[in-house]
């Protein structure tokens, strides 16, 4: 790993955190990035109720008291764990909007795919937390919300010719697209059909574009 990724992802994780629990060494932030990793296993496998702070803090090889000193509370791990997903998906986005506009679109189904792989258990985690939560309609909206601006300006930046309104609408179409790709995982087939997604995002990019 870089040292440009392994920085971002420290600043993603510290994130997290209130300024007082917030790590202040490299361990520290390795060891608040090992607990969310375990947490959204157990949180994807188990089920928010079912999950224990206890089975977390023994799949990520820590002590229960160090995963109390960060995270007070199964709620705060999981809002944790919802923070990361926007800061990581966000900044994937981002990442291809830096290149978006010297990329073909194919490059652009492949830098998605990847994307949207690379965030798969967070994602099942993300749908447990929000269905375990009473406010878990209204975070949907917001994380949404975000994801959609950010992939809107994946677009922009792809054809700066596309209006605000098009790039818009292009991406609320791209993401429910993509919501059907971890699925596709589960799939026997699961590689042919990732080649079969790439060309139907392949496709509707550059149809999209060219009648933007």
């Amino acid at each position: 790993m870089s040292s440009q990724k392994s920085t971002s992802a420290d600043t993603a994780v510290t994130g997290v955190l209130d300024a007082d629990r917030a790590p202040k060494r490299a361990r520290g932030r390795m060891r608040v990035a090992a607990l969310l990793d375990a947490a959204t296993l157990v949180f994807a496998e188990k089920g928010y109720d079912a999950a224990t702070m206890t089975e977390i803090a023994a799949r990520s090889s820590t002590a229960i008291g160090s995963l109390y000193r960060f995270f007070p509370s199964k709620e705060a791990l999981a809002e944790g764990l919802l923070h990361r997903y926007g800061e990581r998906a966000g900044a994937g986005l981002d990442a291809i909007a830096a290149r978006a506009s010297d990329m073909t679109a194919t490059q652009m189904a492949d830098a998605l795919l990847d994307l949207m792989m690379a965030l798969k258990s967070e994602r099942t985690a993300l749908k447990v937390l929000m269905d375990a939560r009473v406010d878990g309609a209204n975070r949907r909206r917001y994380l949404l919300g975000v994801i959609r601006g950010r992939m809107a300006g994946v677009l922009s930046a792809h054809a700066p010719g596309l209006s605000a309104e098009r790039a818009d609408l292009l991406s609320i179409m791209l993401l429910h697209l993509m919501k059907t790709i971890p699925e596709l995982a589960q799939e026997a087939e699961a590689a042919a059909l990732f080649q079969e997604m790439r060309l139907v995002l392949s496709a509707y990019l550059t149809a999209a574009v060219a009648g933007g």
